[in-house]
């Protein structure tokens, strides 16, 4: 990711509003805030379209790896266009790739990475993607020549 992304290469998008308290000493949004916003736009995907059950489910995503650079800042109360795609998907693991743009504007202020393995909940070992997830995060594949 040496080059910002841009709107066109996400092609799932998700408002989350920055609330107050997510601002720091300094006025914007804190760092680590980002990495919910990352959570939240993933996992409404996993469970709104792909069938994820989070409290009974066999089968969970546990977080393996995660990255955010940060471009510029962003502050209550601009909403968030939380862009998502997948950038590797594996037999047992996913990376998602996500842009954070302040509500409607072309510029991203913060881009990162997430992975996920998809783990049995009872023993917590590695084990194939369930088929409606997969086919979820399958429609958000992006060809390498589509980002940028």
């Amino acid at each position: 990711m040496s080059e910002p992304a841009s709107r066109d290469g996400y092609p799932h998008f998700l408002v989350i509003p920055t609330r107050w308290m997510d601002n720091d000493i300094y006025g914007h949004v804190n760092n680590v805030v980002y990495y919910s916003y990352f959570d939240t736009v993933i996992n409404r995907w996993l469970i709104g379209e792909g069938g994820l059950d989070i409290e009974r489910g066999d089968v969970i995503g546990v977080a393996a790896e995660s990255h955010c650079r940060y471009l510029r800042g962003v502050s209550f109360p601009t909403d968030i266009d939380a862009g998502l795609r997948v950038g590797k998907l594996g037999r047992s693991s996913v990376r998602y790739e996500i842009g954070l743009f302040p509500r409607g504007e072309a510029l991203v202020a913060a881009e990162g990475y997430f992975v996920h393995v998809f783990v049995d909940r009872a023993n917590r070992k590695p084990t194939p993607i369930p088929d409606r997830i997969r086919a979820a995060l399958e429609r958000l594949v992006v060809p390498p020549s589509a980002v940028g």
